[in-house]
Order: structure tokens, then sequence, then C-alpha cells
């Protein structure tokens, strides 16, 4: 299950921004956000899905992107560590 629309109704609460007119493949600097309210909104989705989205990642700024990082990262998560031998 993609996560888009939990970011999408992130991005609203957060910034008061309309997700119907925000293009999950456009990017978020369109419709008004600037470097620091990007990593602001980042900071948000680390603490909303319990993930840490690392530097290779801070860089993407369009929701679609950024919904397949949170799922690779929470499917990851969800996957038990394999026992020490």
């Amino acid at each position: 299950m993609s996560s888009l629309k939990e970011l999408q109704d992130l991005i609203q609460e957060k910034f008061d921004i309309d997700p119907s007119t925000l293009d999950p493949q456009a990017s978020m600097r369109e419709k008004g956000l600037d470097s620091l309210a990007l990593v602001e909104f980042l900071f948000a989705v680390e603490d909303k899905f319990g993930i840490s989205i690392s530097d290779e990642h801070s860089n993407v700024d369009n929701l679609a992107d950024l919904a397949a990082v949170v799922d690779k990262l929470r499917a990851a998560k969800a996957v038990p560590a394999a026992p020490a031998t």
C-alpha cells in the first residue's frame, strides 16, 4: 500500500496545501515550498512513519518519489532482522 495519501494529508496539515492541487509527480517547490520547508516536511514524515530518511534520499522533492522512499523504508522496517551467526 502506497503512503501517497498519507503524505498528501500531511502536506495539507503542515502547509495548508490542498492535495488535489498537487501533482504527485511535480516538484513541491512549485507549490511554494522552499528548501527549509522541504526539510521541515521530511522531519515530519520521519516522525509520522517512524523512519529515518538518509541523506541519499533527502533531495526528493515530489510526493510520488517520496512515497516510494517511505514505502521502501517502511517495508524494510517491517522485516525482522536475521539473527546473528
